[in-house]
């Protein structure tokens, strides 16, 4: 547990593989707290200032290259499925022309609703 306070780092899985979040002390013993009772947690169980913490630190490159692994510190928790925000400068793919909609044929109302009297 000391470990991961000292030298602890936060696994991302990304659509490109893993990566690594080097992590200040405080970032740390927050980390610690959200990984308490998991070691692996989907981004959509998150709280939404979680995710904007990890949104800023990926958005500032923190992450940590290995010489030897990822054997060389300790990881706090590993957050699966993560997709992160399109920044503002970036663009989200063209999206499909939306496809003509046929007008609904009439259809004759259900034998009870012909029945009742107005």
């Amino acid at each position: 547990m000391t470990d991961k306070l000292h030298r602890g780092v936060v696994e991302i899985l990304t659509p490109i593989g893993p990566r690594y979040l080097q992590l200040t002390f405080w970032q740390r013993v927050y980390f610690l707290w959200i990984f308490r009772h998991f070691s692996t947690l989907p981004q959509q169980v998150l709280g939404r200032g979680t995710v904007n913490r990890i949104e800023g630190l990926c958005a500032r490159q923190s992450f940590v290259q290995f010489a030897h692994g990822a054997e060389e510190a300790p990881v706090i928790g590993t957050v699966e499925r993560y997709q992160s925000k399109v920044l503002p400068g970036e663009q989200l793919p063209p999206r499909r022309p939306a496809g003509r909609i046929e007008e609904v044929p009439n259809i004759s109302p259900f034998a009870a609703d012909g029945s009742r009297k107005s």
